[in-house]
């Protein structure tokens, strides 16, 4: 394959402009002294429904912007097939998804190190969030200004239901944490979301289009990706379709894959890399025969508790076409109001029994009972919570359906089916009902909605839990960072085995972190640059965190102030 003809030279090919592909897009450029291509396969993200955060909904389910690629029948899911969005679009699923910001607890980031991410841990990361924010409240030994990626809280929680749902929780004995990002994630707070400005902070606003001013960084957009181009085990360019024609661009240094959980082990096995078995009954010939690749695949799954509100203060009041016009209007002139906020302006993070160091359920509340895509909302008033059991013990895969590059991924994520993850969500439904009997909400309280009070036993729960629960789109996991024979990428996101190619997205993660995937991707994009250019690390943080003293003994630090 030495004789490869190739119709463009760069020094760096990123496949991929979303959460991490737009951060390397900017860092590996910065110095002007190497040449950058940026593949994307699709276009502008110049529409209304993504820079307005509270439209987010919409683009989730439009096939301009997403993917469209669904899961097989879950059997833990009642043979549900699940949508995946993944964006497609410049910045990725940044452009799509909700924009929470959460960068997971320190306990995650010790568990990437004890499963071989050596250089990982939580003191290590720390710098490379810090590096990506421009927080709104200001800098700390967490938190800093001025960086890429705007993060505020919307509306500060105007609506008094936000306040009620921290208090909540204090009087349920969890205690209340200033900054869930920083020194103590456990407990209630305001949540964080990736807006400045009342716009989106997608990657592609943050980093990609002040980047691409720079003479040295090129994007092609609607390009497709088909593999990696290959001499021996070295990885020298990649082939890729636009407008019906093919391309074939050379890397003088090195390929990058930045296109997701689902896509980046899809392009590896493509390309001759992952199980052999796999390969041959595609009739792809085996470059490197790497078993884990597609393997270890997980993701959030979560619940909405709904309560009707007794008061007429809820989101669902402005759901009329008039009030959408009102909040449409006041956004595009002002860019302030509903339409500046995911609406997501309080959460908790707590643990659903005693003997975990750490958190394991997550909850956004939410001044509306509404479906999350927007499909459905209740009648009258309501508020929910989205409950997640975020540590998930099951583990599923992504494998070929078919040799021909524009065909989508087998997934299959193999939702719940351990044991240990329905007991989650079975403390968790019981945890938010008592939270939500707290005094903080006796001024607000109507009947529950859902799942509705009919639903008390395990085997009652677990089947609400099959029939409702819905993907929080935070896919991980497939091309797994390690050390051992089924890590796909070493702990410098290199691929094993194969010389000058890199992953860098959410799939090296070697567990879920407990939160949202978007900061914590970015998070790797930060740090993967720094491998890439061979900078040296940023200097470990020595900031503090938070364990609650007696978390062997006590599922929370003090019991409840009612009910």
């Amino acid at each position: 394959m030495s004789e490869q003809v190739f119709d463009q030279v760069f020094d760096y090919v990123i496949v991929g402009s979303g959460s991490a592909g737009s951060v390397l897009a900017d860092r590996l450029s910065a110095d002007g002294t190497h040449q950058v291509l940026v593949l994307e396969f699709g276009g502008k993200d110049n529409s209304i429904f993504i820079q307005m955060p509270t439209a987010f909904s919409i683009p989730l389910n439009k096939p301009r912007f997403d993917w469209e690629l669904y899961t097989e029948a879950e059997p833990g899911l009642k043979g549900r097939k699940i949508h995946q969005a993944r964006g497609k679009v410049i910045g990725g699923s940044s452009s799509i998804n909700g924009m929470a910001y959460v960068r997971g607890c320190a306990g995650d980031y010790e568990e990437w190190v004890e499963l071989g991410a050596e250089g990982w841990g939580y003191a290590d990361v720390l710098p490379y969030f810090k590096r990506a924010e421009d927080c709104l409240y200001g800098a700390d030994q967490y938190r800093s200004s001025g960086g890429p990626v705007g993060v505020c809280n919307g509306n500060n929680m105007k609506n008094p239901l936000y306040r009620a749902f921290i208090e909540a929780g204090r009087q349920a004995g969890y205690g209340q944490t200033d900054d869930y990002n920083g020194y103590r994630q456990e407990g209630f707070c305001r949540m964080d979301m990736s807006v400045r400005d009342g716009v989106r902070s997608s990657t592609a606003n943050a980093y990609l289009k002040p980047a691409l001013n720079r003479v040295n960084l090129h994007l092609q957009m609607h390009a497709l990706t088909t593999r990696v181009l290959l001499e021996g085990k070295r990885a020298v360019g990649v082939e890729y379709r636009q407008q019906g024609k093919t391309f074939r661009v050379q890397a003088r240094r090195e390929v990058i894959l930045c296109a997701s959980a689902f896509n980046s082990p899809k392009l590896l096995m493509l390309s001759g890399i992952g199980p052999a078995e796999q390969l041959h009954k595609h009739g792809i010939e085996v470059v490197h025969d790497l078993p884990g690749v597609g393997e270890n695949l997980h993701d959030h799954l979560e619940v909405w508790v709904q309560q009707a509100c007794t008061q007429k203060i809820t989101l669902n009041g402005w759901l009329n076409p008039f009030g959408q016009l009102l909040i449409g209007a006041r956004w595009f002139f002002f860019k302030s109001g509903l339409g500046a906020s995911n609406q997501f302006e309080s959460n908790g993070y707590i643990r659903s029994r005693a003997g975990l160091k750490y958190p394991d359920l997550q909850y956004h509340f939410l001044a509306g009972a509404i479906a999350y895509d927007g499909s459905s909302a209740a009648e009258g008033h309501g508020f929910q919570v989205h409950l997640g059991a975020n540590k998930p013990k099951s583990r599923g895969y992504v494998r070929l359906k078919s040799s021909d590059p524009a065909a989508a991924p087998e997934i299959f994520l193999n939702y719940l089916d351990e044991e240990e993850d329905k007991q989650a969500f079975r403390a968790g439904l019981r945890l938010t009902r008592e939270i939500f009997a707290q005094p903080a909400f006796k001024p607000f309280l109507g009947e529950e909605l859902s799942p509705g009070k009919q639903v008390q036993s395990d085997d009652e729960i677990d089947d609400w839990l099959a029939r409702s629960a819905e993907t929080a789109y935070h896919p991980c996991g497939s091309c797994r960072m390690g050390t051992d024979p089924m890590a796909v990428v070493d702990p410098q996101c290199r691929v094993h085995g194969i010389d000058n190619l890199r992953v860098v997205d959410s799939s090296i993660m070697p567990t879920v972190t407990n939160g949202n995937l978007n900061a914590p991707t970015i998070m790797i994009g930060e740090k993967g640059a720094d491998h890439i250019l061979g900078r040296g690390m940023l200097k470990p943080s020595d900031a503090p965190v938070f364990v609650v003293p007696d978390w062997e003994l006590s599922q929370r630090e003090r019991g409840p102030t009612n009910g």
